[in-house]
Parts: C-alpha cells; sequence; structure tokens
C-alpha cells in the first residue's frame, strides 16, 4: 500500500519529470541531469537523488521495473512512472507555475511547462505575469514614498534590483505568451525527439 504522496520538491519533479522519456536507474538519472545542466537550476549529489527516488518510490510515484548487474559494477534498479506520478507533475507544474515568491521552484515548473497544453500554460502565466506587476506597483509605490520621506538611496539599492528583475521577466512573459500562440512553436509530446541524434547520444552516455 502506497504511503501518502510526499511533498513535491523541486528534484522530485525534474527525476519525475525524466521517468516520463523512459524508465531508467538512479545512476542514469544523475548522468543525465548533468549532461543537461540541469545543475545549473538545482545542486545535485549522488545521495539525495538515490535518497528522493526512494521517497517516491514509497509514494506510490515510480515503480522498479527491473534489476541489472554489468561485469563488476553494483546493481542498478530501473524505475517506471505510475500514473500517480504522472498526475503529481503536471498537478505540481499547474500550482507553481503562476505564482511570482518562488523563483526555484517557478525556473523547474517553467523547464517542463510543456507536460500541459499550449492553453493552460498561456493562462497561467498570464496569471503570473499580472501578479508580478502588481507586486511591483505596489514596491514602487512604497519606494516613492520612502524617498519622498527622506529614505537615503543606499537602503534602496536593493528594491531597485527587485523592480529591475520584475520589469525584465514582465517584459520576456511578454514576448513568450505572444511566441507561444505561434503554432510553429512546437509543444507537448514529441515522439521524434527520442528519436533523434542527439538525445540518443545523451543517453548512451548517460548509461556508461
Amino acid at each position: 500500500m502506497p504511503t501518502p504522496t510526499p511533498h513535491l520538491t523541486p528534484l522530485s519533479v525534474m527525476l519525475l519529470a525524466l521517468l516520463r522519456e523512459d524508465d531508467m536507474h538512479p545512476y542514469e538519472m544523475i548522468r543525465l541531469m548533468r549532461i543537461r545542466r540541469d545543475d545549473r537550476i538545482i545542486p545535485l549529489t549522488n545521495g539525495t537523488i538515490y535518497h528522493t527516488v526512494e521517497r517516491l518510490e514509497r509514494a506510490g510515484l515510480v515503480t522498479e521495473v527491473g534489476v541489472d548487474r554489468d561485469g563488476n559494477r553494483p546493481e542498478r534498479t530501473t524505475y517506471a512512472l505510475t500514473d500517480a506520478g504522472s498526475a503529481a507533475v503536471e498537478a505540481w507544474v499547474r500550482h507553481e507555475l503562476p505564482r511570482i515568491d518562488r523563483p526555484l521552484e517557478f525556473r523547474v515548473a517553467l523547464s517542463e511547462a510543456h507536460e500541459l497544453d499550449r492553453a493552460t500554460v498561456a493562462q497561467l502565466l498570464t496569471e503570473r505575469r499580472d501578479g508580478l506587476e502588481a507586486d511591483a506597483a505596489r514596491l514602487q509605490n512604497e519606494v516613492d514614498t520612502s524617498r519622498r520621506g527622506g529614505t537615503p538611496e543606499q537602503y534602496l539599492i536593493e528594491v531597485d534590483r527587485h523592480l529591475a528583475l520584475a520589469a525584465a521577466d514582465i517584459s520576456w512573459l511578454d514576448a513568450f505568451l505572444v511566441r507561444l500562440q505561434n503554432p510553429d512553436l512546437a509543444w507537448g509530446a514529441d515522439p521524434s525527439a527520442s528519436r533523434s541524434d542527439r538525445y540518443l547520444s545523451q543517453r548512451k552516455a548517460a548509461r556508461l
């Protein structure tokens, strides 16, 4: 009997998303994530990844499908994504994509946004854009009030940076939302991607 679904961390979601591509053992997951430079987003350590996979298995989000031994190497247990695991990824992305207060989670949600349909992503990112705009307007009003009250500029440097980053984020979202409507932008499952030379070479390197 699976234990209750655990709180999904960004790493949990990234691992579950990997298993949407194919069954894998944790060592291959680690290698593939490093090849793809997923460590730009989140630190990757072997111990944490193995522990996370174990938690996901106890929760019924992944399941063991085989154990292999190659020469003198340790046994490698291969896992597959369950229906519950697939649903958990989609639910997590839906929840995190519009939020403006969890930057790490947003980056992971954005990287997995292709798991949702185009219209849903557009709606969720529009919510995020509107939230950023409202938050920036509120903060700008507070800064203006502080300046009128004589607050020295040295105490407002970080706020200036926050506003600049929010403006850049809004600008990027505006451009991406237009791009998302273009049918030339491939979206969703692409069976040919798993047969591309680049993908196959990555998988081969990850298995070494």
